[in-house]
């Protein structure tokens, strides 16, 4: 399988990229069948949702033609387990960067005063990013100008903590695990519910769980990947099971291929499309691309949205067309 899905469970201290570059050297080197990796066989590759060196994890690696459905394939919650100190602050909020200040007292704390704390930000709040953060400013990263030592300034923005799990409390430390908004930020809701506390909220230990209702199971380490890499390979039609599928028949397979629009009539999955749909093109099971789902003149159209480059080959494969 060229393309498809990978959930790879990220190790500590890799950065995102990291991730993707030694997915690219596996599967290239799989695919030239040697260790080599021939420029002529490297795949493409690229991650959706992305994860500090910190932070473990589920990173959703997309291979080959995937990289083109990065956006379609992942829900709006996700969920992480974590760790943080309330006795420091870093200026990263995290125990990367450098200390800037101590809270004494942070172990004789009142433990069911913590809880409450933490109880009460179940749920949706305006929540500012930290400084060191991917955010663009005026075109700049702010984490770039973070390291200039410049302050940027960050507008707050709305998340939702949908729920909120305290595993320990064991003081200065609390571990939680919480399910959030896309756009959450981990250490910034460590450093908020930390200042109710008037204590540091330092984050040492973040573990990203799951993503959208792609579940913990589906992660797989790089050593495991490595002995059987397409053995763990998701394909892309179920990276879209949002989205319906419509079968067309080889008239419409060879329209949609050439970007025109189908009458829906010309679909082998029968009717059941609303205006605004958006679907996966299926010819003889194999994924042409999406398309939406438009008015015409008289009836429903399905409008090409994207077609894969391998559409025109998959089709005179199936075919037997020269």
């Amino acid at each position: 399988m060229n393309s498809g899905i990978i959930f790879l469970d990220k190790p500590l201290g890799w950065t995102s990229r990291r991730a993707v570059n030694e997915i690219v050297r596996l599967f290239s080197s799989s695919l030239s069948g040697s260790r080599s990796g021939s420029r002529s066989a490297r795949v493409k590759a690229g991650h959706a949702g992305t994860l500090d060196p910190l932070a473990t994890g589920m990173l959703p690696i997309l291979i080959g033609e995937a990289t083109r459905f990065a956006d379609f394939g992942l829900g709006a919650s996700k969920t992480y387990q974590f760790t943080f100190d309330l006795s420091y602050q870093t200026d990263t909020l995290d125990c990367e960067g450098e200390v800037l200040c101590r809270f004494e007292g942070m172990d004789f704390l009142d433990q069911q005063q913590v809880r409450d704390v933490i109880h009460a930000f179940a749920g949706p709040m305006e929540q500012i990013p930290p400084a060191y953060s991917a955010i663009r400013l005026d075109g700049k990263r702010s984490h770039e100008l973070a390291r200039k030592g410049q302050s940027p300034q960050l507008a707050a923005r709305p998340v939702n903590i949908e729920t909120i799990r305290i595993d320990a409390v064991q003081l200065p430390s609390v571990t939680l695990t919480v399910t959030c908004s896309k756009g959450t930020y981990i250490r910034s809701l460590a450093r908020d519910i930390a200042d109710q506390l008037h204590g540091g909220g330092c984050v040492t230990m973040l573990r990203r769980l799951s993503m959208g209702d792609w579940p913990e199971s589906l992660m797989v380490d790089f050593e495991t990947l490595s002995d059987q890499p397409h053995n763990f390979t998701m394909p892309m039609t179920q990276w879209l099971r949002g989205f319906a599928q419509c079968e067309l028949d080889d008239s419409g397979a060879r329209r949609f291929v050439q970007g025109q629009r189908i009458p829906l009539r010309l679909s082998l999955s029968g009717d059941g499309y609303a205006e605004g749909d958006l679907v996966q093109v299926i010819f003889r099971q194999t994924l042409l691309g999406l398309a939406l789902v438009r008015a015409g003149t008289k009836a429903l159209v399905l409008q090409p949205e994207k077609v894969l480059p391998s559409a025109q080959q998959a089709l005179k494969n199936v075919t037997g067309e020269k």
